[in-house]
């Protein structure tokens, strides 16, 4: 059944606050086996005029996926997560992730289309401290596989 196009516009609450840590950036950048001393070393991120450790621009992936979660599994959508598969992610960056950073993220749904038996869901992520600070804006298209595809 295709997804309902009256979800466009939803908008989902803001999770929880998302602590980070200059261990889970390490952690995420030794995983994608990213270089940088900014990434590590909090003297090396001042240098560059950082107040401590910045985060490999996908870090965003970290914190927008569990926000993402609420469009996936929300009960009226009925999306059947079991024929899902990622189309699509892009962030634009206000100002880097940074170690200290406590982050929230807001979901929204911004397209749902159809094509070939294939439905799209664009959501958009809008990621910022708690105190209302815009960090990232993090959107991605989610292909839900037709019944034949």
């Amino acid at each position: 059944m295709p997804l309902d196009p009256a979800f466009i516009g939803r908008s989902y609450p803001p999770s929880q606050p998302y602590d980070v840590s200059r261990e889970k950036i390490r952690e995420f950048a030794d995983a994608i086996g990213a270089t940088s001393p900014a990434y590590r070393d909090a003297d090396a991120a001042k240098a560059l005029g950082h107040g401590d450790v910045i985060a490999p621009p996908t870090f965003a992936i970290v914190v927008s996926m569990k926000t993402n979660e609420t469009v996936m599994f929300d009960p009226e959508l009925e999306l059947d997560y079991s024929r899902v598969v990622h189309g699509d992610q892009n962030f634009t960056h206000h100002r880097p992730i940074t170690a200290g950073d406590q982050l929230v993220s807001t979901t929204h749904i911004d397209a749902i289309t159809s094509r070939m038996g294939n439905d799209m869901v664009t959501v958009r992520t809008e990621i910022s401290t708690v105190g209302g600070e815009p960090v990232t804006t993090a959107k991605s298209m989610l292909v839900v596989r037709g019944e034949d595809a």
